[in-house]
């Protein structure tokens, strides 16, 4: 079989799934003692709440998939799908009109109705105390018109033609059972009254969430009577499991062991190139210098290093991300220079892979006034992302080698998370999965000016600010024909990139390993649904 990285490069501009064919193999006995028609899901990163509004991460997201539904959902390759709403139209240049799906029922039985929406819209940029929320995409939004139960108009501040797509990443929580309720009243499951193909069970942070089919579900009959989302956080544990048949189905397949599981006859290996971007944010918050940032005695700077764009073009060019790719991740990325991977919509063919150059980091450092460097602490998660801590590890190597002296601090992404939305980091490895298909995603929502009122910004840790860029991601969403928004976006990457707003790696090859006799259909962006799992014909 052709490796991986072969595949991807012989058809970047299509990205297309490729599969492994799992061979023939008795099935093993702790499969057996499972009922058919139910699943256990090993998943490398946890939900950290079920409140499908709480905080705009993929774990959490992928987790609300299964209980809560969307006016519109997205397929694998993140393309819109009638969802809730059976169809939409710009009635007016700033007015959308989504009709609604009779007959819908609530996992309690009662009538879901646009009141419903209405509610919901309200609710999911308000939730308190969320480290990263879902208010950008309800930023446009100026009006709320319940027309009558089945039809909503949703008005907008200037015409807005992705509309619809953020539409794709509201989960709809029906009044009755959220008016009132608390973040922890969704984790109980006081609260967790959706629409979507499974019920909510019981929920247990950091180890499992058990699910119960929907009968009722407006989508049709799921195949899985019960499933099982388990926390598998160990990379060696998540792929001993599905090899012994204690799960059926493993995500973020550990790179180390892709091309054994490839050659397996007791698993079948399923990828796709994916949306997400690791990448580091660096904080400039702060005028001062940041938390774990010093000169070479251990004394603060007197300045924030970070607001110096020639420290932030060294750090950038001082990482080797072939290396990246090829060793920390062994094949299971693809360098990049921004953040979306080439073939994707907006994706700007101008804006190269920087290139690895040690010597000239050095000279921007002296010129930076640090020709004999400083000292700094990168934080990155430890449990989120394929190999996040090793490959913060391997940036710190890099980096120390041309005078930045860098210990890694690595952290469980439940203490991460929420420290970074405090801004309690000098630099730190994240990721983000730009799964609506084009680049105004992250600009809203990573780069953008934070402002709350605004519902800018809401992921921007690091507190970036740039008014012109912020302009021109407004300017290109207000633009409805397509081919003028993109010429907009890409001028929004090549200025997002000159000024070094994020640092780059490399984006992720999306895998999933599942059992024999299972096939699972990869999606771009990256969520593990037991919706998307079914038996091998």
């Amino acid at each position: 079989m052709p490796s991986i990285s072969a595949a991807l490069a012989r058809s970047r501009r299509r990205l297309p799934a490729l599969a492994a064919l799992a061979l023939p193999l008795l099935v093993q006995p702790a499969v057996a003692q499972r009922a058919a028609d139910a699943l256990t899901i090993g998943v490398a990163a946890p939900a950290t709440s079920v409140d499908p509004h709480f905080f705009n991460a993929a774990p959490n997201a992928q987790l609300a998939a299964h209980v809560f539904s969307r006016l519109v959902e997205r397929d694998a390759r993140v393309q819109l799908q009638p969802g809730l709403a059976e169809s939409w139209r710009a009635v007016e240049p700033t007015v959308w009109e989504f009709r609604l799906r009779p007959g819908v029922k609530w996992h309690d039985g009662r009538d879901f109705t646009a009141d419903d929406v209405a509610f919901s819209l309200s609710r999911a940029g308000n939730v308190p105390n969320s480290p990263g929320g879902y208010g950008s995409f309800l930023r446009m939004i100026s009006k709320v018109e319940v027309v009558d139960p089945l039809t909503i108009r949703l008005h907008t501040r200037q015409p807005h033609s992705l509309l619809p797509t953020e539409m794709g990443y509201i989960a709809i929580v029906s009044r009755h059972a959220g008016e009132g309720a608390s973040t922890e009243d969704y984790n109980s499951g006081r609260a967790a009254i959706g629409t979507g193909p499974y019920r909510l069970v019981s929920h247990s942070a950091n180890d499992r969430t058990e699910l119960a089919r929907n009968e009722a579900y407006f989508g049709g009959r799921e195949p899985w009577s019960r499933v099982t989302l388990r926390f598998l956080g160990n990379d060696a544990a998540r792929s001993a499991a599905v090899l012994a048949g204690d799960v059926d189905l493993i995500d973020q397949v550990p790179s180390a062991d892709l091309a054994r599981l490839r050659r397996d006859p007791r698993v079948g290996v399923f990828e796709i190139q994916g949306l997400r971007l690791i990448f580091l944010q660096a904080d400039f918050s702060r005028e001062g210098s940041p938390p774990g940032v010093t000169d070479n005695e251990g004394r603060p700077l007197e300045a924030n290093p970070f607001k110096d764009q020639r420290i932030r073009r060294a750090l950038s060019i001082a990482i080797n991300r072939e290396a990246l790719a090829e060793r920390v991740m062994e094949g299971a990325a693809q360098p990049a220079g921004q953040w979306l991977p080439p073939g994707v919509y907006s994706h700007n063919p101008d804006v190269p892979v920087p290139a690895f150059d040690p010597e000239a980091a050095r000279r921007l450092l002296a010129e930076a006034g640090f020709p004999n460097g400083f000292r700094l602490t990168l934080h990155s998660p430890n449990d989120r992302y394929p190999n996040d801590a090793k490959t913060a590890q391997a940036i710190a190597q890099m980096w120390s080698r041309i005078g930045i002296r860098t210990e890694v601090a690595a952290l469980p992404w439940t203490s991460f998370s929420a420290r970074a939305a405090r801004q309690e980091f000098a630099i730190r490895l994240t990721g983000w999965g730009s799964t609506t298909g084009e680049a105004s995603y992250l600009l809203a929502n990573v780069l953008g000016t934070y402002d709350a009122a605004a519902r800018r910004g809401a992921s921007n840790a690091g507190r970036y600010s740039n008014p012109a860029l912020d302009a021109l991601t407004d300017r290109a969403t207000a633009t409805i024909d397509a081919q003028e928004r993109e010429v907009l976006l890409r001028q929004a990457v090549r200025l997002a990139t000159d000024e070094v707003a994020l640092v780059p790696l490399f984006h992720l090859v999306n895998s999933w390993a599942a059992r024999r006799g299972l096939r699972y259909e990869p999606r771009m962006d990256e969520r593990t649904l037991a919706m998307g799992l079914r038996r091998a014909e």
